[in-house]
């Protein structure tokens, strides 16, 4: 591998990529370009990976890139629908990035006898975040860290998951992330503070309309505000402790 470049991740998935618990084998689902496993082995983190893709054409990339890196004989490429062929005891830890909350949620369901062989999962939703810390909580799963980062504007949570039961959640916890409200994560305060500002402007506006479609929308930005709001008093609380 001498002379061979060092894999560079996006601000997201360096994210992803530092959670994940040094000296095991690395299932990534829904691999696309196979950065992340690239990164990881390179980079000493991962003993070995397998890349797995439900599509023939990212995975093929995958295989490209994999090879390109010099790392064919420590990275294995599956074609796979989520966790379906991924064997029991052959991961330390999932990582799953990228993709819509429901989706991850399918998988890991679909998914709930492998991942008991499994030490930890490195999820990356990009929506309905606090559908899937649901069902994490619900199948015994516990959120051990979080992160949030801004990348190329937009925000992004990553968590690192093991077994067992987690402290009872409410539902700011659900969406907004215990640990991230509890260590007053900067990142967090700055999309709370915009969401708050940008829900009152809405709610001021609407207040001038009395339609009954406005009014409930007025009360469901209320209710979804008032969360942001007990979010947001809580980092300020835990900031001052």
């Amino acid at each position: 591998m001498s002379g061979v470049k060092k894999m560079q991740l996006s601000g997201r998935m360096q994210a992803v990529a530092e959670l994940v618990t040094p000296g095991g084998i690395v299932a990534d689902i829904g691999t696309d370009h196979g950065y992340v496993p690239i990164y990881l082995v390179q980079h000493g983190i991962a003993a070995g990976a397998i890349a797995m893709d439900v599509r023939p054409g990212p995975l093929s990339h995958a295989r490209t890139n994999i090879e390109k890196y010099g790392l064919g004989e420590q990275i294995d490429t599956r074609l796979s629908d989520g966790l379906h062929s991924l064997e029991n005891h052959e991961a330390d830890t999932v990582v799953i990035a990228g993709m819509g909350g429901l989706l991850m949620v399918r998988i890991l369901e679909e998914g709930l006898e492998v991942l008991q062989t499994v030490r930890e999962c490195i999820l990356q939703p990009q929506s309905d975040v606090d559908s899937v810390r649901r069902f994490l909580h619900e199948h015994d799963f516990c959120i051990v860290q979080e992160n949030m980062v801004i990348d190329d504007g937009k925000y992004y949570v990553m968590m690192r998951v093991e077994h067992g039961a987690d402290q009872e959640y409410d539902a700011a916890d659900n969406l907004y992330g215990k640990i991230l409200i509890d260590n007053a994560h900067p990142v967090l305060r700055a999309y709370l503070e915009k969401e708050d500002a940008f829900m009152q402007k809405i709610m001021e506006g609407l207040k001038e309309n009395t339609t009954d479609k406005s009014r409930r929308r007025l009360e469901e930005l209320g209710c979804s505000r008032k969360l942001v709001r007990e979010a947001l008093e809580r980092m300020v609380h835990h900031s001052n402790t």
